[in-house]
């Protein structure tokens, strides 16, 4: 896209000295009155709640807001059209947003991010299928690290596009198990030994009180919902010291537990 500047020679034909002087005292005037304003709304950014990511984007956007008007304010005293700079700095602004769509496009979606605030960097989270810790909420794009130590960039308009799942935004969280036992083992006996498996571990709540309840019968095997709730930090160590306590709380019982398997009957004429 071409920008016709074939005017400006004619615009700064009309600057004189007798317009410099006054235009010198906005410029200066302008300049102390910009830095007063930014050096007061810094300290209001950080006395505020707004995520401190944002705080160097705002000043920026206010900045350059401010010094657009201290330079059309000056070109008005120097005597210049104000409409041709517009008309020029409007084309010159479409052509600067079609070429930056996708970064524009990534930095919109960062900046909602970042007010609306769905995780926080140390937040444990799920981004469009992704799993793994925020490290940073960029304005492009957003730093995760996977459990295996990956380290993974993702778009920010992908983020705000995709389902995000927090994991760690809830004080607490609930622990799903299934397992599983022969149709010869009485269900008093199956859940009796779950639920002493259960009550080893003091960081499993009692209110909601664990839920362990006989959920299908399966082809070979009777399966076993069990719910417990729990800190969100204590998850993964309860997940799995669950399922090693439920295996030495099935040997005591002499439960057994049963897997996949066909019976055939002969019968003889």
């Amino acid at each position: 896209m071409n920008i016709n500047l074939e005017g400006l020679p004619a615009i700064l034909e009309k600057v004189t000295l007798a317009s410099l002087l006054p235009a010198l005292l906005y410029l200066l005037g302008g300049i102390a009155v910009v830095k007063i304003v930014m050096r007061a709304l810094t300290k209001a950014l950080e006395r505020s709640s707004i995520e401190k990511t944002l705080h160097k984007f705002i000043l920026m956007l206010i900045r350059l807001t401010l010094y657009f008007i201290v330079f059309m304010t000056v070109a008005g005293a120097l005597g210049i059209q104000i409409t041709s700079f517009v008309a020029i700095l409007s084309v010159a602004g479409l052509a600067i947003s079609l070429s930056l769509q996708g970064v524009l496009s990534n930095l919109s979606s960062g900046v909602m991010l970042l007010s609306v605030k769905p995780f926080k960097a140390g937040d444990y989270v799920e981004l469009g299928g992704v799993g793994g810790t925020v490290r940073e909420i960029g304005f492009i794009h957003t730093k995760i690290s996977t459990p295996d130590n990956k380290i993974i960039y993702i778009p920010n308009s992908e983020v705000s596009s995709s389902k995000i799942v927090n994991y760690t935004n809830e004080g607490k969280r609930r622990i799903d198990l299934v397992f599983s036992a022969g149709y010869n083992c009485p269900l008093e006996t199956v859940k009796l030994a779950i639920r002493e498996a259960v009550k080893k571990f003091p960081k499993v709540y009692t209110d909601p009180a664990p839920f362990v309840r006989a959920s299908a019968y399966k082809e070979s095997v009777i399966e076993y919902t069990v719910r417990v709730w729990c800190g969100t930090d204590d998850y993964w160590d309860l997940y799995y010291d669950i399922i090693e306590a439920v295996s030495e709380s099935y040997a005591r019982h002499g439960v057994e537990m049963s897997y996949p398997h066909v019976n055939v009957h002969m019968v003889k004429d």
